[in-house]
């Protein structure tokens, strides 16, 4: 049997503004944040986005890395959650105004779920993103 490397996530006190920053500069990390957004945990094969598996595998692990989000494995599945009461908690309101941004601009709006429209985010109305912890 392999051992599974398990995924590192900085503590809340260990996120850092510029890392956030950074890991928000490309368009597909900022529409699975919209996706996210919602308080769900995903399955990465839920995840629409248009690009290869492997590269959806990096802006994951882009993201995870800044502690935007939280990664689960399950044997061999792979499940995803936005961290927003811990981004919440270290940059109060960041995450609300970069959502409604994305939202206002539509940064990201090709990114969806499997089964739905890019704009299918879950209970969400555009402007209005929710946060939960």
């Amino acid at each position: 049997m392999v051992a599974m490397k398990k995924a590192r996530h900085p503590d809340p006190d260990e996120i850092s503004l510029i890392d956030v920053l950074g890991a928000l500069n490309d368009p597909i990390r900022v529409g699975l944040v919209r996706v996210l957004a919602d308080g769900r945990e995903r399955g990465w094969g839920e995840l629409r986005v248009p690009v290869a598996k492997s590269t959806l595998s990096h802006h994951l692990r882009v993201l995870r890395d800044a502690g935007i989000t939280r990664t689960r494995q399950e044997g061999t599945r792979c499940f995803v959650e936005l961290r927003g009461g811990d981004l919440d908690a270290r940059f109060p309101g960041l995450l609300g105004a970069v959502l409604g941004a994305a939202d206002r601009d539509d940064v990201g709006g090709h990114v969806g779920v499997v089964g739905g429209p890019p704009e299918a985010r879950a209970d969400r109305k555009p402007g209005a993103p929710q946060i939960e912890s």
